[in-house]
C-alpha cells in the first residue's frame, strides 16, 4: 500500500470498472479524491458514500467541461484519466460522429486535462492515463479507430513527459488488456478469442489495473516518466 495522506487526487472517469478501482484505490490508501462521471448517478453516489470522496458530473467529449472540472479541482497532485469510449465496427458502416466523440473522450479529454492540471499542479506531480494494449497490437478486425485514440495516448505521454519533466511532474500511460468490468466481462461472448492470444489467460481484475496506477502515483515512481505500462497478461507479446 502506498500513503498518499495528504494528497489529493482527481480521477477522470471513475464511477464504474477501472475507474472506480482506482478511486478505491487511491482513497483507501489516504488521498482525498474527487472523481468524475457522465451518466452513471447511481453508481457514482454509492462510490462516493463508500470511499468517502466528491463525485462531479461531468462530460469528458466537452472541452470546455472538461477544462473547467481540472480548473475547478484547484491544485492537485495526482490526476488519473480513465474516462474512454469505444466504438467498433467495420470502419465503412461506423458513424461519423460517434467516431469523432470517441475521439473527443479518448485523445482530448486526456491532452486538455494533464494541460489544465500542469497549470496549478506541484513540484511532483503525477499525470497518469488510462490507454489500452490496443495502441500496440489489433489482432482483430473492427478497431482501427478505437487504435487510433490509443496510440495518440502513446505520443501525448511522451510528449508531454518532456513538456513537465523540469517541474519533476511526471507523465506516463497505463495500457490495460481485457479486463474484467460491465463492458468487458471476462465470461463475455468475446472472452474465448481476447484469451487465445493471451500467455495469461484471463481477464486482468480492475484493482490489478488499480495497483499500477497506484505505483506510478506513489513516491517510488519518481523517475518513471514518458512510459507505457502494458498490464495485459501477455496479449500483446
Amino acid at each position: 500500500m502506498t500513503d498518499f495522506s495528504g494528497k489529493t487526487a482527481l480521477v477522470i472517469g471513475g464511477s464504474r470498472g477501472i475507474g472506480a478501482a482506482i478511486v478505491r484505490r487511491l482513497a483507501g490508501d489516504g488521498a482525498a479524491v474527487t472523481f468524475s462521471y457522465a451518466g452513471s448517478a447511481e453508481a457514482s453516489a454509492a462510490l462516493a458514500a463508500e470511499t468517502g470522496s466528491k463525485a462531479v458530473q461531468s462530460d469528458a467529449a466537452d472541452r470546455d467541461a472538461v477544462i473547467a472540472l481540472v480548473a475547478g479541482a484547484g491544485p492537485v497532485d495526482i490526476l488519473v484519466v480513465n474516462a474512454g469510449a469505444a466504438v467498433l465496427g467495420n470502419p465503412l458502416e461506423l458513424d461519423a460522429d460517434t467516431v469523432d466523440r470517441m475521439i473527443d473522450i479518448n485523445v482530448r479529454a486526456p491532452y486538455h486535462a494533464a494541460v489544465e492540471a500542469a497549470r496549478q499542479m506541484p513540484e511532483g506531480g503525477r499525470i497518469v492515463v488510462i490507454g489500452s494494449v490496443n495502441g500496440d497490437r489489433i489482432p482483430f478486425e473492427g478497431a482501427a479507430a478505437y487504435a487510433l485514440t490509443k496510440s495518440a495516448i502513446q505520443g501525448l505521454t511522451r510528449g508531454l513527459a518532456r513538456d513537465f519533466g523540469s517541474r519533476g511532474i511526471t507523465v506516463n500511460a497505463v495500457q490495460p488488456g481485457p479486463t474484467d468490468t460491465d463492458m468487458n466481462p471476462g465470461d463475455g461472448p468475446m472472452s474465448d478469442m481476447m484469451h487465445s492470444f493471451m500467455a495469461i489467460k484471463r481477464h486482468a481484475r480492475a484493482d490489478e489495473v488499480a495497483g499500477m496506477v497506484a505505483y506510478l502515483a506513489g513516491p517510488e515512481a519518481g523517475i518513471v516518466t514518458g512510459a507505457l505500462h502494458t498490464i495485459d497478461g501477455g496479449f500483446g507479446a
